[in-house]
């Protein structure tokens, strides 16, 4: 059994609105995670490390309801986030992943298709000022995904995770292989989100500088999980 992991408990508690009990997960007949324990509380920004296959991703990917867990309940809000129909649990727990999925062939497809999935009509202005957000020129709005760098093609992922603000939002390795400039206007505004909006993060990573500034960080080695702080 793995110890119970607490992300707020340096802090004055908020309101829990994640919780993870006993959850496990195996495929093909190997086990990926087993007994995992995680509360966080609103507005909580975790950070999550450990070696490759330690189940850093397959957590992520349990929580933003991709994979189901083998055994094990996730609660969201204080609810089994099984009641939830998904696209309503995806609109509020949204996961950015490590390698971005741009759909269509343009800017403008790809940020298009938050609005729609809401039955809501599409709102350039919106979408012109998240790629200001991003530090990108409005007029990329019209570029085809094709001429985008990689670096661009996550400033562009991410901005269609938070043109509409997500209670939780999930980051598996964001700003992997990504120049030092990208990855500072990626901090910027995600930490803008987390301390303005209150969105509760869980980010992924492998970078050393954003495990040493981890306000929370949650360790998993593959047989065991603790937080160091």
């Amino acid at each position: 059994m793995q110890p119970s992991v607490r992300a707020s408990e340096q802090r004055e508690r908020m309101p829990e609105i994640l919780s993870v009990r006993d959850v496990g997960f195996s495929y093909g007949g190997k086990r990926i995670l087993h007994g995992v324990n995680l509360s966080v509380g609103t507005g909580d920004f975790l950070t999550i490390e450990g070696p490759s296959g330690s189940g850093k991703s397959t957590l992520l990917k349990l929580i933003a309801s991709l994979l189901t867990p083998t055994v094990g309940i996730i609660e969201f809000d204080g609810r089994d986030m099984r009641s939830y129909p998904r696209p309503e649990y995806r609109r509020q727990v949204s996961y950015c992943f490590q390698q971005p999925t741009l759909f269509g062939t343009s800017v403008r497809d790809c940020l298009t298709f938050p609005f729609a999935i809401r039955n809501q009509r599409f709102d350039e202005d919106r979408a012109r000022r998240s790629l200001s957000m991003m530090c990108l020129p409005e007029a990329m709005l019209d570029s085809r995904i094709t001429q985008l760098s990689g670096g661009e093609r996550q400033r562009i992922a991410v901005a269609r995770n938070l043109l509409f603000t997500p209670r939780i939002l999930l980051l598996d390795e964001v700003t992997t292989g990504l120049d030092a400039t990208t990855k500072h206007v990626i901090h910027d505004l995600i930490a803008r989100y987390n301390k303005r909006d209150g969105v509760t993060v869980l980010a992924v990573t492998h970078d050393e500088t954003e495990i040493e500034a981890a306000e929370h960080l949650l360790t998993l080695d593959g047989e065991g999980m603790h937080t160091q702080r």
